[in-house]
């Protein structure tokens, strides 16, 4: 059986690694020549109606199918290892795939409808992946998934009927000259507000990190070119529509504080994937606030470096929490370095690239969206929340480094580190590899000529004053000779509010839900259980057998009782003959 799930993993991972090599061969031979191709393709036809399915290839659909590809089949060769106590790893296996199957129907959609199915595709399977170990959080995590996520897909469900009026769900050829028409702008606000909960913007943040109930390797794959891309990958496709509008700024605002919220949070968070999905909430915010400026090219850009070494730091996380015995507090790690260095090493090199160390793949990106804010028109708030949030990655990624991997040795054993599962590491040697090459690489294929971009020297030291000041705070913070900063940062009221993702997570969950169950459990005590009962089933229970109890009495043929009755009667005759006379 081991060895048929074995190859049944290799399998899928073989073909899908193969159709990422072919999508990217495809898509140098479309970037040189400079092609589009739209397919449409009649499923069904019947009188004047006809079924027809669209296809839309180019070279950005064919870049991010590459990618999505390359890290899914990374990710089951992974599962193979991380996977292998499981007994239905095949059923597993296959929600991943139909998982990649819908972000890739979305992916090459330029129809409403077909982006429906990816779109919800994408929802439904998350709730099926984040239950997937089944018990009371991960289910309470799912619904806060799927529900947050169904309100995204009621918006597009609403695009698609105010898209009615042009006579055809393909968006594309509406986006250059409706800019300025009415019902446009109405939907343009719709994609927006769909992409902010599918891309988890406040006030949709609070399901990302309950979505890391779902196992490692599913993150792995959700948080780095799936699910939660899903959103920023729309509103690049609708950028053209969307550039000039007023709810774009409401967007830059809303996405900037995400960022900031999300970087603060996770200097507070002790739980090791609950930090990585924080910094995923953290980019996102990034992505969009870039998208928002109107550089679509640039969120692209930063998705696809980002997606690569996002993917590497939850399987590194995956290795470190199987040999931990399953603890994920970091609290309980420390000088793990030296048990297993291949893994902190992927683990080390995916930070560095988040945080933009030069010359790794997230430096490419951010560097130079960081680049372009300053260039920009835009209000000190605006610009101060960038560099602060650019700041706070540093912070929260050397107070995790400190905690892990350099900070005295505090773990509970030491049996179960070993660096040698060689699956793991094959699969994260091959996004380690993708995380150093993958930045230069975009850079050169995406930018056809080089960005010059002159600053003044302080403006241009920026982005290094703040990473250097954030990675002091880091590690005077984990260092814990220093009582008095961890005291300030724990101050009770402050540290709850920050913490707890701005109080967003209990807004959503128990502030919504609180007042509509309660309202319910009176109603079922009270109604259901209550008065309903009293007058139909348990009511007519209670008034037979208390009659079954009074003629039982009589059947009992006990002489005092048949005579004390007789006299009864008689008394009840006289009585009334009495009020006849």
């Amino acid at each position: 059986m081991n060895k048929k799930i074995n190859s049944i993993c290799f399998y899928f991972f073989f073909i899908l690694f193969i159709f990422s090599f072919l999508n990217f061969l495809f898509m140098i031979y479309f970037i040189m020549n400079n092609l589009v191709v739209f397919l449409e393709w009649e499923i069904i036809s019947f009188n004047s109606i006809s079924v027809v399915m669209s296809i839309l290839l180019d070279w950005m659909s064919l870049l991010f199918m590459m990618f999505v590809l390359l890290i899914s089949s990374v990710v089951i060769y992974y599962s193979k290892s991380y996977m292998s106590s499981e007994l239905n790893l095949v059923r597993f296996i296959m929600l991943v795939l139909l998982f990649v199957f819908s972000m890739i129907l979305l992916i090459i959609s330029p129809n409403m409808i077909s982006i429906l199915l990816g779109w919800d595709g994408l929802g439904l399977v998350s709730y099926c992946l984040v239950i997937y170990y089944q018990n009371l959080k991960s289910y309470n995590a799912g619904m806060l998934t799927a529900l947050s996520n169904r309100i995204g897909d009621v918006l597009i469900l609403m695009v698609i009927s105010w898209m009615l009026n042009y006579g055809s769900w393909n968006y594309i050829f509406y986006l250059n000259f409706m800019k300025n028409d009415f019902i446009m702008s109405i939907i343009s606000i719709m994609i927006i507000m769909a992409a902010m909960t599918k891309s988890a913007q406040i006030p949709f943040s609070s399901w990302l990190p309950a979505a890391m109930a779902a196992p490692t390797p599913v993150s792995a794959l959700v948080h780095s070119s799936t699910l939660v891309t899903a959103g920023v990958y729309l509103l690049i496709r609708f950028n053209m529509l969307l550039v000039d509008m007023f709810f774009f700024k409401i967007l830059l605002l809303l996405s900037i504080l995400t960022m900031f919220m999300a970087g603060i949070s996770a200097n507070y968070e002790f739980d090791l994937k609950k930090i990585i999905a924080l910094s995923t909430l953290s980019q996102l915010g990034l992505m969009m606030s870039i998208l928002s400026l109107g550089f679509p090219e640039l969120a692209f850009f930063h998705l696809l470096t980002h997606a690569m070494f996002k993917a590497l730091l939850f399987m590194c996380a995956g290795v470190i929490i199987h040999m931990m015995n399953d603890v994920q507090d970091i609290r309980f790690m420390g000088g793990i370095s030296f048990f297993i260095p291949l893994t902190s090493l992927c683990l080390n090199i995916s930070n560095m690239a988040l945080c933009g160390i030069p010359f790794l793949a997230g430096f490419y990106s951010k560097d130079l969206i960081l680049e372009m804010v300053s260039f920009n028109n835009l209000n000190f708030l605006v610009f101060f929340l960038y560099y602060i949030s650019t700041g706070l990655t540093m912070f929260y990624t050397l107070r995790l480094i400190m905690y892990m991997l350099i900070n005295d040795f505090n773990l509970m054993f030491v049996y179960n580190l070993y660096d040698e599962d060689y699956v793991m590491l094959k699969s994260m040697f091959t996004l380690l590899f993708m995380s150093i090459v993958s930045g230069s690489f975009l850079s050169w294929l995406i930018f056809s000529y080089p960005y010059m971009i002159y600053l003044p020297w302080n403006m241009k030291m920026m982005v290094i004053y703040v990473s250097f000041l954030g990675g002091i705070m880091g590690y005077l913070i984990s260092n814990m000779q220093i009582y008095s900063l961890n005291k300030f940062m724990m101050a009770y009221n402050l540290s709850n509010f920050l913490s707890l993702m701005w109080f967003m997570p209990n807004l959503s969950t128990y502030g919504l839900n609180y007042y509509f169950l309660n309202f319910g459990q009176k109603l079922l005590k009270i109604v259901d259980l209550g008065w309903s009962e009293v007058y139909s089933g348990q009511g007519m229970i209670n008034i037979l057998k208390n009659y079954s109890i009074f003629y039982s009495i009589y059947q009992m043929n006990n002489f005092k009782v048949h005579l004390f009755s007789f006299i009864l009667w008689l008394m009840f005759i006289l009585f009334m003959l009495l009020l006849i006379l």
